[in-house]
């Protein structure tokens, strides 16, 4: 039989079959990818490719064009002028649009699938690279910008990708580690959250004890559609007040993205507020997939954060919405790796596949991308007695 492909440039023109063929991710589904695309950060562009097998879809690609800005690639850190300078310079390498075959807004691979029954990998990956030469040009054509970079990203050591490394050999893209993905399974003892309070050890239970006592007088509340649409501005504000702090990023969510997607994703977007004297001072959201609840953005005021432990207590009210909803993990995402081991979670590796299209350039990515990303020390926290 013979396999197509056909590049789409809209969630709206994906074709029957489609959900019912990705239905293990939320993040690969038709709903979520017109929620990503209407709350879309300003500099990311969506793409999807599908391979079939006759008439039968076989394959599937969530392709981002992203525009790198000097002004959201380094935010206003205090570094030195050494530091200012490589960062300048690496700035100025990567700024422009790069292809990512992978959703930058959250981490995890969560853009590529197909039937391994009906195609072989080597078979798979040529079409998503063709695809990839097709969008390159189309876009130096009709938006007259120039790819400056390809990237496939955040799988994991154990994910069977890297089993036939040709399609990336062929293509000479560099394998480069980057932070791992903190994820927390959830035990089958945990019937309720006091059992995993029971399963700490003394120090991190008197921590948690801690933690709720600074929690003090603030309240935790999930917000519904309406709450979150009257609180927009609020949510973005304390969106910023984290994202800000952030050493390296690539975008900025636009101000309506938590009600975007909670009026698409309805009961599978969860978001809650903390409110102390009926003002908003700190949020978490939530994306139910499946088994796994994956964790997404947060914000917090600044003001509250370190006195009343926000940060802390936010992690512990996400284990336990996790526990009492039966999930079998918690993906607590990449950053913040010391705190979120403290609660239970554990590093699990990730690498991604880079190429940039200038040849000299592609050759000393790997070093480039190290300086961009580089390895931070910290201490893997151990808080269960056994």
């Amino acid at each position: 039989m013979n396999k197509t492909s056909h590049i789409y440039y809209s969630a709206n023109s994906l074709p029957k079959g489609w959900n019912a063929f990705v239905k293990h991710d939320i993040f690969l589904q038709v709903d979520y990818l017109k929620a990503l695309e209407e709350a879309s950060p300003d500099n990311i562009q969506l793409f999807y490719i599908g391979v079939f097998k006759e008439d039968l879809l076989v394959g599937v690609a969530i392709i981002q064009r992203v525009q790198l800005y000097l002004k959201d690639m380094f935010r206003k850190t205090q570094v030195s002028c050494l530091k200012e300078f490589f960062q300048n310079i690496i700035s100025k390498i990567l700024k422009g649009n790069i292809l990512v075959v992978g959703n930058l807004t959250h981490t995890g691979q969560h853009a590529l699938f197909f039937d391994e029954n009906r195609m072989t990998q080597s078979d798979f990956f040529n079409f998503i690279f063709k695809g990839l030469d097709t969008l390159r040009i189309k876009i130096k054509e009709t938006q007259g910008k120039k790819i400056r970079a390809v990237m496939l990203k955040d799988f994991f050591l154990e994910d069977s990708i890297h089993k036939d490394k040709t399609a990336f050999n062929d293509h000479k893209l560099h394998e480069v580690f980057v932070q791992p993905n903190m994820i927390m399974p959830t035990r089958l003892n945990w019937l309720k959250f006091e059992d995993y309070i029971a399963d700490l050890n003394k120090k991190y239970r008197n921590r948690y004890k801690r933690a709720k006592k600074k929690f003090g007088a603030i309240k935790c509340m999930e917000l519904d559609l309406e709450a979150v649409q009257a609180n927009t501005q609020k949510l973005h504000h304390l969106y910023l007040n984290v994202s800000n702090n952030a050493k390296f990023n690539t975008f900025i969510l636009p101000e309506k993205h938590f009600y975007i997607l909670k009026q698409k994703l309805n009961e599978n977007f969860r978001i809650f507020g903390y409110y102390l004297d009926d003002k908003l001072v700190g949020f978490y959201t939530l994306i139910l997939n499946g088994k796994n609840l994956e964790t997404y953005f947060l914000g917090y005021d600044k003001e509250h954060q370190y006195p009343n432990q926000l940060y802390q207590n936010m992690l512990y009210d996400m284990v336990k919405f996790g526990i009492e909803n039966k999930f079998s993990s918690v993906v607590y995402a990449r950053t913040a790796m010391e705190i979120k081991s403290s609660v239970g979670a554990r590093p699990k590796a990730m690498l991604v596949y880079l190429k940039h299209t200038n040849k000299f350039l592609n050759a000393i990515l790997k070093a480039i991308f190290g300086l961009m990303n580089p390895t931070q020390d910290w201490e893997e926290r151990h808080p269960f007695k056994n």
